[in-house]
């Protein structure tokens, strides 16, 4: 390992980390307040989730085998490989035409992404013991706010003023910045003793299980009924190659994600709390800037701006919480408190009404933001500081794995959730005459022409039409228009908060399984003396 290296090198390398690291995390928020003006665009309200699903389906699936290449082959050439992924795949989402083509050059990222993130936590291992990790993880947290503070600024401004297209255009020079960083300044790390076999047919199986999970799961109830054919075969083959990997790593030698470490206590807890933390998290707050722009009228440069305090609640709170472990040496409290006010936060913002204002909706994000800033960088710390050294980059990717399985599954469950109640509520909205007058012009309603009716654009339309009638006709059109409006809000308003509702009640588990986690002293030496707990 790297002990020789002088403080002051070891600050270059991870700044070098941080900027490819900071390349990741930005894209997941920059696209956040470009969504609605991207599905609006191609007419893909309903596949909003599969916008995010595809890039977390397949940065999940990349996680572990890229934690054990890295082991291998060093997180030099694993990080510069994963860049050069994003990038690309940057460039390809930028030119997208449809639903489809900008779905699977997210896939694209998606495998970069995950290249990123996996490595880029197992050099903070690598650099250093347990006792100073925390301060660079909750440095770590604070690129994620830095990123989510840039990054919906960044995409609303390019939505509303250029392109949406630039959302993803802007990841290449950034990339390239990342690469010359990373190639300059970072040395090759490679682990001591660690197990250097490929276990290529638990990639094999792994990848293919995942998949057939996640779009099972993702289709059903969608796309195909969950009694259907499709949905059946592909539970059915997640079943069989799940099991068939779990069988294969207990006899192989050179294991994808060893089996024992499941025997640890902490690891079993720490995968499962960021499980449901991704379930909650990830598949919810997707929708707070829908809910800013298509309930509150919000533009995309403003839906950002009121992430701002999320964001920066995230930002202070990651440092601070990072500073505190590491001068304590305990985690189990933090822990605790983080997950009972993320829990709060969510069950909060399910409270929020079409006549909330933007301030009821920043209240209710700060708290969001602190409980995000203590768990997104705690439970990788923790699981670190319970595995010796070798095992860094398998156990890294691997709590990394359960919670990119979360984000999937939530993401795709919310989306699900988000469409019934919405067609449910369109359902109740056709007795509006004003629905009438979309039938004349062939347009039906459903979840793309309500979004499409109620964007500034699309209200600035309809009242334009409205005063080309006769004088007589204008104050009645002009009322029915309005009375749909309002329902349309409180519709979508419904369905937004129930997502919120639904993440709020996955994490009430994670607020009893967290009083299980064992706390274990952080050490002041590279080598563990921990072994299963």
């Amino acid at each position: 390992m790297l002990h020789h290296m002088s403080v002051r090198e070891k600050i270059i390398v991870m700044i070098a980390v941080m900027s490819g690291l900071f390349l990741a995390a930005l894209d997941q928020s920059i696209v956040s307040t470009a969504l609605p003006t991207i599905v609006r665009d191609f007419h893909g309200l309903n596949e909003l989730s599969w916008v995010v699903t595809a890039y977390l389906l397949t940065s999940t699936i990349t996680i572990p085998i890229a934690g054990k290449l890295s082991d291998i082959f060093g997180r030099r050439k694993v990080l510069l490989v994963g860049i050069t992924i994003f990038v690309l795949g940057s460039m390809l989402t930028g030119v997208s035409w449809n639903m489809a083509s900008l779905i699977a050059f997210r896939a694209i990222q998606g495998i970069g992404g995950g290249v990123l993130m996996s490595s880029a936590f197992a050099v903070i291992g690598d650099l250093f013991v347990p006792a100073e990790r925390s301060r660079w993880q909750g440095i770590f947290g604070a690129v994620f706010g830095l990123s989510s503070v840039i990054g919906p600024l960044l995409g609303g401004f390019f939505t509303d003023n250029v392109s949406w297209r630039w959302c993803f255009y802007v990841n290449v020079p950034i990339g390239i910045l990342a690469f010359v960083l990373i190639f300059r300044f970072l040395p090759t790390i490679l682990a001591k003793h660690a197990q250097k076999g490929i276990d290529y047919l638990g990639a094999v199986l792994l990848s293919t299980g995942l998949a057939s999970l996640l779009l099972g799961l993702t289709w059903g109830g969608t796309e195909y009924s969950w009694g259907s054919w499709q949905i059946i075969s592909l539970l059915v083959a997640a079943i069989t190659l799940i099991s068939s990997f779990i069988w294969h790593e207990s006899r192989t030698h050179d294991p994808l994600m060893p089996l024992s470490i499941f025997k640890n206590s902490v690891f079993r807890v720490s995968a499962i709390m960021l499980f449901l933390v991704g379930v909650a998290m990830f598949g919810a707050i997707v929708y707070v800037p829908l809910f800013a722009q298509t309930v509150q009228g919000a533009s995309a440069t403003n839906s950002g701006i009121i992430l701002l305090p999320l964001v920066i609640a995230l930002t202070i709170t990651s440092v601070i919480s990072g500073q505190i472990i590491a001068r304590t040496g305990k985690y189990k409290k933090m822990a605790i408190f983080g997950t009972f006010i993320t829990t709060g936060a969510l069950f909060w913002l399910a409270t929020l009404q079409p006549s909330s204002s933007h301030a009821d909706l920043i209240m209710r994000m700060i708290p969001l933001g602190m409980g995000l800033g203590i768990m997104m960088p705690l439970f990788n710390l923790i699981v670190q500081n319970a595995f010796p050294q070798k095992m860094l980059g398998v156990v890294s990717s691997s709590v990394q794995l359960f919670r990119g399985i979360g984000s999937t599954i939530g993401v795709a469950f919310m989306g699900t959730l988000l469409n019934h109640t919405l067609n449910n509520r369109i359902a109740a909205l056709s007795n509006n005459s004003f629905v009438d007058q979309l039938h004349k012009q062939g347009m039906d309603l459903n979840a793309n022409t309500l979004q499409q009716v109620l964007s500034s654009e699309g209200q600035a339309k309809v009242i334009s039409q409205i005063a080309t009638l006769p004088h007589a006709a204008q104050s009645m059109a002009s009322t029915v228009f309005h009375s749909f409006v309002s329902a349309s809000q409180q519709a979508l308003s419904t369905a937004i908060t129930h997502v919120f509702l639904a993440g709020g009640t996955v994490l009430i588990a994670a607020c009893v399984l967290v009083f299980f986690l064992k706390e274990i002293p952080l050490r002041k030496s590279m080598e563990s003396d921990h072994g299963p707990v």
